[in-house]
């Protein structure tokens, strides 16, 4: 076994991050979780994020924040300012990956688009998050979640399940982080290139095209086809009956998802004669049936309680579990179990919980991070560091 092989993977990788807000800073969170060593680089008003809520206990330390920026070292550099611009291009000489969500002309205009990056470190991943593809029409425009939700066509699922034709969001930066985790594995993709060739490259990451690309996967649909089939949409996720359904307690989602399923089901709930009509026999007709099975379901969960349901449909292997609302998330025994929530101690914040890592790999040893830094927590220490190699 190589003397590294418990070591997290990205160890010895150095990441210059000059992004903000969701889409960068979850990549590279993502990075540091694996070893990475991430320099955050900030503005001297800090990471818009870090001033999103109320509920902070120190200004420019929000809720939001600690859940993308732990594991990095905080420098406030004034880029605009020849010093400071300076310390950046002196980062850069030694780092592995530069990541940036600043848009194409401004990081011209400092003199850290690819080019005069690559002169500066010839083998550097540069790893561009952008809102929309360079080449395309909307290349110049700003993008934000509720405008990539938008034009990702997610806001219109909703009026499709309920028939209320308002659009609405999903209530979740689901788009931010889709695409945060396409530009984490762009980044090791361009990493194991360079591993292999020792070329470099620079690696462009599109919200709008990612976000596009998860959500049509299912729900392009009978347009898949040319001429159309059908219409757009993955019929099984918009059918407004299928919902959590109410027990006597609370809710629980029962999935019936093969056709011996909705026999089990059925006996479980006390109706195991019903799902024998003949309307319901064979595959077909069962499938075609399905919101009429969902809403008899409904009808009947009621009168059990959501531990009676899941102990039964355990037992049956039928996928069950009851609904919990976020807090009832951070109490989960599984995940407690897991350990994916940890209670740790901030040197200026106190006691809180991180949200771990949940992909588990067998080389890599658990290992304890770096807490959410202060803005420019590691300033003076990162400026001494290159103060040094400059003798």
């Amino acid at each position: 076994m190589p003397e590294n092989a418990a070591l997290p993977m990205l160890t010895g990788v150095k990441v210059v991050d000059l992004t903000t807000v969701v889409f960068g800073p979850y990549c590279t969170q993502i990075l540091a979780d694996l070893g990475a060593e991430v320099i955050k680089v900030e503005t001297p008003s800090g990471d818009v994020l870090r001033w999103a809520a109320k509920s902070a206990k120190t200004k420019g330390m929000a809720p939001i924040f600690f859940g993308f920026n732990h594991g990095k070292q905080s420098i406030t550099l004034d880029l605009k300012q020849p010093e400071d611009n300076a310390v950046i291009k002196a980062l850069l000489a030694d780092a592995d990956v530069f990541v940036a969500n600043v848009r194409g002309k401004a990081l011209e205009r400092l003199g850290l688009d690819y080019e005069a990056v690559k002169a500066i470190r010839p083998d550097i991943v540069y790893v561009h998050c952008v809102g929309f593809g360079q080449d395309g029409p909307y290349a110049d425009l700003q993008a934000y979640d509720d405008v990539i939700q938008a034009a990702g066509g997610v806001t219109s699922l909703l009026p499709l399940v309920d028939g209320n034709p308002q659009p609405r969001f999903m209530p979740s930066l689901i788009a931010d982080k889709v695409s945060g985790l396409h530009a984490a594995y762009a980044t090791m993709a361009a990493l194991f290139h360079r591993e292999r060739t020792g070329e470099g490259q620079k690696v462009e990451v599109p919200m709008l095209e990612s976000f596009a690309s998860f959500m049509m996967n299912e729900h392009l649909g009978g347009l898949t086809f040319d001429p159309p089939v059908g219409p757009p949409g993955y019929a099984r996720q918009l059918d407004p009956e299928r919902q959590p359904f109410r027990t006597a307690d609370g809710y629980i989602v029962i999935v019936a998802y093969t056709y011996e399923s909705w026999d089990v089901i059925f006996a479980i709930l006390g109706e195991p004669d019903y799902i024998m009509d003949p309307r319901f026999e064979g595959p077909a007709n069962r499938a075609a049936a399905m919101p009429e099975l969902y809403r008899h379901m409904a009808e009947l969960t009621p009168n059990f309680t959501t531990a009676h349901l899941l102990k039964a449909c355990h037992a049956a292997q039928i996928p069950a579990q009851p609904v919990n609302d976020i807090a009832g998330v951070l109490a989960d025994e599984h995940l407690n179990a897991v350990g994916l929530f940890r209670q740790r101690e901030h040197p200026t914040e106190g006691t809180y919980h991180e949200i771990g890592q949940p992909v588990r790999f067998g080389a890599m040893p658990k290992t304890k991070r770096r807490a959410p830094p202060r803005l420019d927590q590691d300033g003076q220490a990162i400026r001494r560091k290159l103060d040094g190699k400059a003798d």
